[in-house]
């Protein structure tokens, strides 16, 4: 792969300009695509213009004068021989004012507006006037850019790059085919232009083509880019798959002892769905390499209880379990309910989290490191350096979107070193990863293609469905009355308000103002206050409180969207329920409706609704199915946000759309595994061009 200090016809700072947009090879450099399109290649007549259109006029100007009122702006009025239209700028330079005198004959481009005087342009690109021989040949192309690098210093870059690489030499290898023809043989496949005339028609495109199919990224050109980048994703999360199944496990035979013991011992019996995923997860765990399952399920399916099977199975055949929490709450949730479950049985527990005491801290850890602790639980003081563990076998990662790569990262390396007779190697772990918030067929297939996934579609018997509500903030009386209702008739409730204390950028409800307002409404209730700023001890306080039933509301900040579990709990208030995300709102609505009481969600909301908030409540108000919020959150927010991806590893992708390309996304991953077997050079090829290194640290 060339790199871009190679091209001899590129200056230093065109070269540090290059790099600081992150172009640092030819490659990068073609594939770093334009935004949208300007139609430079004709001039449209003043008479012909049309409102909200973005076009050229061509003219002398007549007039230009710097105005002071309203504001200072420069003012130039062109001319051409069927009208007048104002040209006006409110941030320019003396040399705009040079170029605008009376007399001069220029070309203007830029959107047309209903101006106080007719029709006008706002900061228009002008140029001096050429003749019509000199009009462009294609359409100007529009980049994303950095200071200091101008739109026509990069698109001379791109130009000179297609230009030498018609000379052949170096640069032609750019633009060459990386993958076997019969790769394009599918019938939705077989109409894909060659690689080089994509390229060529997304950076040159003809003044005929459809610049909404240019622009929406539906043209054939972009299709056939769209699939390449998607095939890359694949064969990147495919090749990390079949390393991975190269790699060395412990083998963990299947559980004879403590987990029919652990199942007596309960009040409940597993669910279909259950039994189908823990015999899953189980057959991985005995195999001789490392197993990388996402277990998801929907808010109450009953992860949890899978997860410590998955753990027995492990301390079973004299292993450690790890099980790793994003929230020191959430933490202590599955502390107390695996203490439960597990101390009958003889279980050695040790609890590491941040907020322990030094002598609280090194107990756990010298526990963990002499192998007396055969389950840990914590948060990400798990994985700090310090922690030696004895024998780690396996690590269960609750929430595991909530972890950057780096964090997973260094838990993997906490597995031990397996002696051979040629030296030692590295034993891998066996992960468990948990996610509440369900992933989209589309996503699944994309972004978790190096996965195994196993899904819990069904909810435990003797589950209430949660009744949601929408209601607008001027009729909060009405809500503390039904709130004061609900805990006359013993039951208890949530009140969850998004910031802490007052923000000046955002008026909302603060959790702080909030229980000092419920205080005063509510003399007659216990009322306690949670949130992620306080210590550890005074959650934990508080969250004992309200799960033994004394305090009967509960003020609170998003930090119980996981891991509170208290059945008596049957109403959730959520103020200002349009400024929070669908899954979040639906973490958040799962925390009631654990018990038989009927339970209720009241969403909250500013009376002024934005479309993106309208459409949010409109999904959460009229669904329960966390598959259908979650894709509905994919479709409103994208793969980016919705999987917090900026921090996690996963190559994101810059052309394909999921929703809009899914059929290209099916076809990627029939072809992926065919081809890492068969065409390995070809693969690593195509790799470099989309993701350069930017594959290194996918899922671990």
């Amino acid at each position: 792969m060339t790199q871009i200090t190679e091209i001899k016809a590129f200056s230093k700072p065109l070269l540090n300009n290059l790099q600081k947009l992150g172009v640092h090879t030819t490659q990068g450099l073609l594939l770093h695509l334009p935004i949208r399109y300007l139609d430079e290649t004709r001039v449209v007549a003043v008479r012909d213009l049309r409102q909200g259109e973005s076009t050229q006029v061509e003219g002398v100007i007549v007039h230009a004068e710097v105005t002071y009122k309203p504001r200072k702006a420069l003012i130039a009025r062109l001319e051409d021989e069927t009208g007048q239209i104002n040209l006006r700028f409110i941030h320019f330079y003396p040399s705009q004012i040079n170029a605008l005198k009376e007399g001069s004959r220029v070309r203007a481009f830029g959107e047309v507006r209903q101006g106080f005087f007719g029709y006008e342009m706002v900061h228009p690109t002008c140029k001096k006037s050429v003749d019509d021989a000199q009009l462009p040949a294609t359409l100007t192309p529009v980049y994303s850019t950095v200071a200091g690098l101008t739109q026509p210093n990069l698109r001379k870059a791109i130009g000179i790059v297609f230009k030498q690489s018609e000379a052949g030499g170096i640069m032609a290898a750019a633009f060459e085919e990386t993958l076997p023809k019969h790769v394009y043989a599918f019938p939705e496949l077989a109409t894909f232009p060659s690689f080089f005339t994509c390229l060529d028609y997304i950076h040159h495109p003809p003044p005929s083509a459809n610049l909404s199919a240019l622009e929406n990224k539906t043209s054939i050109e972009w299709q056939r880019l769209a699939y390449d980048e998607l095939l890359a994703q694949q064969l990147s999360m495919r090749k990390h798959y079949v390393k991975r199944h190269n790699e060395k496990a412990p083998q963990l035979a299947p559980s004879k002892q403590l987990v029919s013991g652990l199942l007596k011992a309960m009040p409940f019996a597993l669910t279909g769905a259950q039994q189908k995923v823990a015999l899953e997860i189980q057959n991985d765990l005995s195999k001789p390499y490392p197993m990388q399952r996402l277990l998801q399920g929907d808010v109450g399916s009953g992860k949890t209880i899978v997860a410590c099977m998955a753990a027995l199975q492990a301390i079973e055949n004299g292993w450690q379990a790890a099980f790793m929490a994003p929230t020191e709450i959430l933490a202590e949730q599955h502390y107390n309910k695996l203490s439960m479950w597990l101390e009958p049985l003889n279980i050695e527990i040790a609890w590491l989290i941040g907020s322990q005491t030094k002598k609280q801290r090194n107990a756990a850890m010298e526990k963990i490191a002499d192998g007396s602790a055969q389950l840990i639980i914590g948060t990400h003081a798990i994985f700090q350096d310090a922690v030696v563990f004895k024998k780690l076998g396996l690590a269960i990662i609750d929430e595991q979107h909530r972890f950057g790569v780096q964090q997973r990262l260094a838990l993997r390396k906490k597995s031990p070193q397996q002696a051979t007779g040629k030296g030692d190697i590295t034993q891998s772990l066996h992960q468990l990863m948990m996610s509440a918030t369900p992933i989209p067929r589309t996503l699944s297939m994309s972004y978790y293609a190096d996965l195994d996934v196993s899904v819990i579609d069904e909810l435990p018997p003797g589950r209430t469905p949660v009744v949601t509500k929408l209601i607008s903030d001027a009729r909060r009386d009405e809500i503390l009355q039904r709130v004061r209702d609900a805990c006359a008739e013993g039951q208890q409730a949530y009140w969850v308000c998004p910031l802490i204390e007052e923000s000046e950028a955002l008026q909302l409800a603060t959790a702080n103002d909030t229980y000092e307002m419920m205080k005063e409404a509510f003399p007659e209730l216990m009322i306690g206050l949670v949130h992620g700023r306080m210590k550890a001890a005074e959650k934990q306080a508080v969250m004992a409180t309200f799960s033994a039933g004394d305090c009967q509301l509960l003020v609170a900040t998003t930090v119980i969207e996981v891991g509170v579990d208290v059945p008596n709990a049957s109403l959730m208030v959520i103020e200002h329920a349009e400024r929070m995300g669908l899954s979040q709102l639906h973490q958040l609505r799962g925390r009631v409706g654990r018990g038989a009481a009927k339970s209720t969600c009241v969403l909250l909301y500013q009376s002024k609704l934005s479309d993106l908030a309208k459409a949010r409540l409109k999904v959460i108000y009229e669904s329960s199915d966390g598959f259908e919020i979650a894709q509905a959150d994919l479709n409103i927010r994208g793969p980016g946000e919705f999987l917090g991806v900026r921090q996690s590893g996963v190559p994101m992708l810059k052309i394909a759309d999921l929703e809009r390309d899914a059929h290209l996304l099916d076809i990627a991953k029939e072809q992926a595994d065919a081809l890492i077997k068969d065409y390995p050079k070809a693969v690593e090829c195509h790799l470099s061009r989309w993701l350069g290194n930017s594959d290194e640290l996918i899922k671990v």
